[in-house]
């Protein structure tokens, strides 16, 4: 269940950023590092190892946040953007992840913690919908007990959703303050290097995916992002799955890759 083989298999090339595991040397790491620098350098990489003076760029979730704010930034270096279950708008009382963070103390967590540890984190989403991810899919694991694919195909899940790496301490604070509690980046004051983002600078084609029951990232989050840019070539599809199943479902698994790999040749004529 993998969107990256299905888009390999459609003949697209594709280069992965690895979020990779903060060190407690990190915790200082910041969002201006990650977004102007760090994926700024894996940008530049491409453009070089290939030869372009514009690449294809996509983000999931928070790094569809990411590649947002960098397009914004970057402009010129980038062909299309596609964003992926990804929020911009976090002035929404849809789904309680927008809520809690605006009246965490994200500074003393960050000051006593260094790194947020991952299991903090996935603790918080469990307790989304705590009946749902913590008792009702364990009972029906139970009901298919006989069946070892099923069993197999359960565990390869738990293994998947529950291997999540810490956020490195200063990127942390500063996407809480300032994503969650003043909802900057919506107002245009978010700064990243001493500089102010306008998503307004987004002129490229842009493809916005979002799924209709994600209790982590609601269509609310999602799609205002098409009336911040200046694109003239916007397009919005959605999945009736939740965050998870965007990737895994097996109606994001035959229609998905599918989906971006046509609308990409229709302009890039791959």
């Amino acid at each position: 269940r993998s969107l990256v083989n299905n888009l390999l298999a459609l003949g697209l090339d594709i280069y992965i950023i690895v979020w990779g595991s903060p060190a407690r040397m990190d915790r200082f790491i910041t969002l201006d590092d990650y977004i102007d620098i760090y994926l700024d350098d894996c940008v530049e990489f491409i453009r070089r190892e290939r030869g372009l003076d514009k690449i294809n760029l996509l983000g999931v979730c928070q790094g569809g946040t990411f590649t947002g704010i960098y397009t914004a930034l970057h402009p010129e270096k980038i062909r299309n953007l596609f964003t992926m279950v990804a929020p911009f708008d976090f002035n929404t009382e849809d789904g309680l992840l927008n809520v809690w963070p605006r009246h965490m103390d994200v500074d003393l967590m960050v000051d006593t913690l260094g790194n947020i540890p991952g299991d903090f984190m996935n603790l918080g989403f469990l307790m989304l919908k705590p009946f749902q991810l913590m008792m009702d899919k364990y009972i029906g694991l139970v009901e298919s007990a006989d069946d070892p694919e099923i069993v197999r195909s359960f565990l390869r899940m738990e293994k998947w959703i529950f291997d999540s790496p810490d956020q490195a301490g200063e990127a942390f604070r500063k996407f809480v303050n300032e994503m969650y509690k003043k909802n900057s980046l919506m107002a245009g004051e978010l700064e990243i290097s001493g500089r102010k983002v306008d998503l307004k600078r987004i002129d490229m084609p842009v493809f916005n995916i979002y799924a209709e029951q994600d209790h982590l990232v609601p269509p609310a989050c999602s799609k205002p992002l098409g009336r911040l840019i200046s694109s003239t070539d916007y397009t919005e599809k959605s999945f009736p799955v939740g965050h998870i199943g965007m990737y895994v479902s097996s109606r994001a698994q035959r229609e998905l890759a599918p989906a971006i790999a046509g609308w990409l040749r229709e302009r890039s004529r791959i």
